[in-house]
């Protein structure tokens, strides 16, 4: 049991070589942890600083983002409204166009179905004015077949012109 109870001399010993070991450590070992440690804080702040700066950095761009999607979002809406616009103003046109078409079309037909109305009504009158003069012919060879009513229609012609 000499480990669990030792002497004076081995505790002065022991407490030699661990205040050496401990001056040993202060005097070498702790401005160099001391140090580490510093220069570990300091890499630690430097790397919060530059977190929270690429923090900001990114709330910025967040920010530029949303507002050149929000702008993005506002020429959608006026193209769309622009192209509505012209579509409509397209629409109208083109019925505008169409109507004027029509009315020409319509103002063609009328105009060549009023000129073949007046061509069959000179054609017709043409053949019945022909048809008159081959009848009235006919009566008057008939009429004026003897020599008697030939005069008397002279006779009456005459009478007929001075008249006038």
């Amino acid at each position: 049991m000499a480990l669990f109870s030792p002497d004076l001399g081995l505790l002065f010993w022991m407490s030699l070589a661990f205040i050496i070991v401990l001056l040993v450590v202060g005097w070498m070992g702790f401005p160099m942890i001391l140090r580490s440690i510093s220069q570990r804080k300091e890499y630690i702040d430097s790397s919060l600083d530059a977190a929270r700066e690429a923090e900001r950095q990114l709330e910025g761009i967040q920010a530029e983002h949303d507002r050149i999607v929000a702008q993005a979002q506002d020429e959608k809406v006026s193209i769309l409204r622009e192209a509505s616009v012209q579509r409509d103003r397209m629409i109208s046109e083109a019925k505008e166009q169409a109507e004027t078409l029509s009315r020409q079309i319509v103002e063609q037909a009328r105009e060549r179905a009023t000129a073949e109305r007046e061509e069959i009504l000179l054609a017709a009158r043409h053949q019945v004015a022909l048809l008159s003069v081959a009848v009235a012919e006919k009566v008057l060879r008939e009429r004026l077949e003897n020599p008697d009513s030939q005069v008397q229609l002279c006779e009456r012609l005459i009478d007929e012109i001075d008249k006038k």
